[in-house]
């Protein structure tokens, strides 16, 4: 594996994080507690180790962006998806262990309440991981 291989791998963990989340998702609406936690949590630790490995891919690259080699509308399309990102991948990393303390603890009015906010956060956050990944690498890469 080099460092080029790591956004790749970082966009297949968001993508695993969000299939995960959809499962939660769908196992807490249908009343299984038991699969749902365990997609949940499944769901965190993928997204740690995407963590780990996009903190990682930052420091062996020195910081250095990836250029985006889009023009005109696609690229406002982009910077905006972008931005909104990184804001809310920030309030993430409050959100998702604050959210999860609460159902650890068993207080499960107040997990479910924060998880009202945090999970439509953490899903777009997620999916849009895997968006900027394609827009980067995949459809718009820049000829620089």
């Amino acid at each position: 594996m080099s460092i080029q291989d790591i956004p790749a791998l970082n966009a297949c963990l968001n993508g695993l994080a969000t299939i995960l989340m959809t499962a939660g998702f769908i196992f807490i609406k249908s009343g299984n507690k038991k699969s749902h936690r365990k997609m949940m949590l499944s769901a965190g630790t993928v997204s740690a180790v995407f963590l780990v490995g996009y903190v990682s891919h930052k420091i062996l690259v020195k910081g250095v962006h990836t250029p985006f080699g889009g023009e005109g509308a696609i690229s406002t399309f982009y910077y905006t998806m972008l931005i909104s990102h990184i804001i809310l991948a920030i309030s993430i990393a409050y959100l998702v262990p604050r959210t999860f303390l609460f159902a650890i603890k068993g207080d499960f009015e107040r997990h479910k309440k924060w998880a009202k906010w945090t999970f439509p956060i953490w899903y777009y956050v997620s999916v849009t991981g895997v968006l900027v990944y394609f827009f980067l690498y995949q459809w718009w890469p820049s000829a620089a």
